[in-house]
């Protein structure tokens, strides 16, 4: 039997609703989702350190002075006379400390320690590391500024500190290369330097300096293993 259909029962290409490649519809708005940052220059939570608790507890040989203006730290014991490997890792473990009395005196017992230390401070180096390490890992700026200055006293205190402190600089380098760049303005608040450095960027550049000065010929090859970026100082 032969079917008839009309000329309307068709439709015309284009016109219908199904084998489209192609949409005149406004397309649905698709939520953007931006990558999650990296995070690598945020601060990290500050636990309390063992240098509070034996603070707290009278165990130091210092007090401070309050009477003199901006408070004297005064030492019960001959500095030269301490037990470096007690009391020198205490003393770092407290510049993570920023709540005053805290802060002051254990950046200022450490910066006296160094000055007097001598012989004594070769010897505890790998005991100065963990420390070290962590004030760097907390991420803080003003933390940070203030261990790079201690850094740049501890490769200085002896003939061959700054020997001694190669073999670390895979663990405490790391850091280095986050803030080398850094423009931040650290203010007024680090003081504890005759030469005053008012950015990361800057102490970065001073202490890697003195590093290669003071670590001797394999200096520079393990500084530029860990910050590709770090041109010698020492090549005139």
């Amino acid at each position: 039997m032969c079917l008839t259909r009309k000329i309307d029962d068709f439709i015309n290409k284009g016109l219908g609703t199904g084998g489209k490649t192609t949409s005149l519809q406004k397309p649905k708005e698709k939520r953007v989702i931006l990558p999650p940052k990296a995070g690598a220059a945020q601060k990290r939570p500050i636990p309390p350190t063992n240098f509070r608790r034996v603070y707290d507890v009278a165990d130091l040989p210092v007090q401070l002075n309050h009477g003199h203006q901006g408070g004297k730290l005064l030492w019960k014991t001959k500095v030269t006379q301490l037990n470096y490997n007690h009391y020198l890792p205490i003393f770092f473990e407290g510049l993570r400390e920023k709540q005053d009395p805290y802060r002051f005196i254990a950046v200022q017992g450490t910066f006296d320690m160094l000055e007097e230390g001598g012989a004594n401070i070769g010897k505890v180096i790998p005991q100065l590391i963990i420390p070290i390490k962590a004030a760097l890992n907390t991420r803080d700026p003003e933390i940070v500024a203030i261990m790079l200055k201690v850094l740049q006293k501890l490769v200085q205190s002896g003939e061959t500190v700054g020997e001694m402190m190669v073999p670390y600089y895979r663990q405490i380098l790391p850091i280095f290369n986050i803030y080398k760049n850094s423009n931040s303005n650290l203010g007024d608040k680090i003081d504890y330097s005759q030469r005053k450095k008012n950015t990361l960027g800057d102490l970065i550049q001073e202490t890697l300096e003195l590093f290669e000065q003071t670590g001797g010929e394999d200096a520079f090859i393990n500084i530029k293993y860990m910050i590709p970026t770090y041109e010698s100082c020492m090549i005139s």
